[in-house]
């Protein structure tokens, strides 16, 4: 995603100490031991600039929650904006932006200890996060004895140490909070994929600590049997292997169909480019001969339709559709065109709603201009009261949006470029959908 702050650059705030601001000008000339002492400086100071933010932000949700409550919000809705507002001023994901506000009241007002340490630098804001988090669960009495006695130990606490003395005291104030965590944790068990470098992706689940450890032993049990037999794979590798081998077999049995899309162009596609990359939809760029290898090993109907591009902007353009609720092709073509992340600046959560950019409520066009992919969170932040998004641009252009906080900043979102670059003799996009027995997996084809 392209992102462009038009947010005003301010001066810095009065409360930076200038000897501090000042330093690294001459550092050159700075023997080491003057080196090591500003790096030190400007670290306790970065430290009590997150102790400022904090309490910046519990204002600013206090604000927002009493602003709410005069328009008459329902409670549940109130604030629910806040933390989307403190990430696009702290250009980070709305994910990160709600972390800062949680730890923010968090620590403003329950752990004033803790808030303090952080402000003298005796901590960082990773470490004060562990804090909030593992003791969210006591009430306030006993989160305020655990403040007041962890606080003014924390002190040189490396993170494994904090996060076990945290825990202890947890126990000791209320052990049925503590089940309640590992409960509500349980409830949240889930398998999540991240792409890696070089073609490859982490599998990761989150299941309870039994299961996985019945799962680890299973699997290292094989591992060693193929070795003793003289498998020459590594431990890992075959490891690797049978757990690919194990959670596949059912979708083969059953021959469900899957859809894989992958983005190429038709150079590449008829095998004339091996210098573009392919883009796998989910994981990123793949070499254009992996790419035709998964198209040359895959069984079953292949399904190919054409979509357009801009021959000179390299942007995906199409018809409007006059429905309320996108079609389901539009919804397609908007995920195509906005990718794979939301369309909010610096949110890398996927895209899960084709959202109006104006309100149908409010006029909103159900269109291919009228319409963003944003992930769930996002898309109900805008509807908090003093947000505005609206379209600026105009098909055939490179779709733009120009987002308006309720403090009344402006943040630009540019629909991304398409992951491959497109062909002088053939501007066009071809999506091609692979069906074959695998388990699920979706791969886009453009070019």
């Amino acid at each position: 995603m392209f992102v462009e702050s038009t947010q005003e650059t301010r001066p810095a705030a009065s409360w930076v100490d200038p000897d501090i601001a000042a330093v690294g000008i001459d550092a050159v000339d700075l023997d080491d031991a003057d080196l090591v002492k500003q790096i030190e400086a400007w670290e306790r100071q970065a430290r009590a600039a997150a102790a400022a933010q904090a309490r910046l932000t519990a204002e600013l949700h206090a604000r927002r929650v009493r602003g709410a409550a005069e328009a008459g919000e329902p409670a549940a809705r109130r604030g629910r904006g806040v933390g989307h507002e403190v990430a696009l001023a702290r250009l980070e994901s709305p994910a990160r932006g709600r972390e800062h506000t949680v730890l923010a009241l968090a620590l403003v007002h329950d752990l004033p200890e803790t808030l303090a340490a952080l402000a003298r630098g005796d901590i960082d804001e990773y470490r004060a996060q562990i804090v909030a988090r593992e003791s969210a669960d006591l009430c306030r009495a006993d989160r305020a004895v655990l403040d007041a006695t962890l606080g003014p130990q924390v002190a040189g606490m490396g993170v494994r140490e904090i996060t076990v003395a945290t825990r202890r005291m947890v126990l000791e104030l209320d052990e049925r909070a503590a089940e309640q965590r590992a409960e509500r944790a349980r409830v949240r068990r889930r398998v999540t994929t991240r792409g890696l470098p070089d073609a490859m992706a982490r599998l990761s689940a989150e299941i309870g600590a039994e299961d996985a450890q019945a799962a680890i032993e299973s699997l290292r049990e094989h591992a060693d049997l193929r070795r003793a037999m003289g498998d020459e794979r590594s431990r890992d590798q075959v490891m690797a292997d049978e757990l690919v081998a194990r959670l596949c077999a059912p979708a083969v049995a059953g021959a469900r169909p899957v859809e894989i899309q992958l983005v190429m162009n038709a150079e590449m596609l008829l095998g004339e480019d091996d210098a573009t990359p392919a883009h796998l939809v989910g994981y990123g760029p793949l070499p254009a001969g992996t790419a035709r290898r998964i198209l040359a090993e895959a069984d079953g109907r292949v399904l190919v339709r054409r979509l357009f591009a801009h021959p000179l902007e390299h942007h995906l353009v199409a018809m409007d559709s006059r429905g309320i609720v996108f079609p389901r092709a539009l919804r397609r073509l908007l995920f195509a065109r906005d990718g794979e992340a939301c369309r909010t600046p610096w949110c890398d959560a996927p895209v899960r709603h084709a959202d109006h950019v104006t309100a149908r409520a409010r006029g909103g066009r159900t269109t291919f201009d009228g319409g963003q992919g944003l992930c769930e969170a996002c898309n109900y932040a805008k509807e908090s009261p003093g947000w505005r998004h609206r379209t600026t641009s105009e098909w055939p252009q490179r779709h733009h949006v120009e987002i308006t906080t309720p403090a009344g900043h402006t943040h630009d979102s540019h629909a991304p470029p398409l992951p491959v670059r497109a062909s002088p003799t053939r501007p066009h996009v071809i999506t091609v959908e692979i069906y074959r027995p695998a388990p699920e997996l979706r791969l886009a084809l453009a070019g």
